[in-house]
């Protein structure tokens, strides 16, 4: 499908623009499928977050 394609790649372009190159399970991100690349791309925004500031902080 074109416009899963489409999205897929969209995805990948936003974790290799925030450097992510290897998934969690130690495989290429190229070799993921959609749905593992949401996954990567959740995983990496949490790590942007900035902890030290109160208002980001859990609890």
């Amino acid at each position: 499908m074109k416009t899963e394609q489409a999205k897929r790649g969209f995805v990948l372009d936003e974790l290799l623009k925030r450097g992510v190159t290897t998934a969690q399970s130690g495989t290429s991100i190229m070799d993921c499928n959609y749905d593992e690349l949401k996954y990567e791309l959740v995983l990496a925004s949490f790590r942007e977050i900035d902890s030290g500031v109160d208002s980001n902080k859990w609890f």
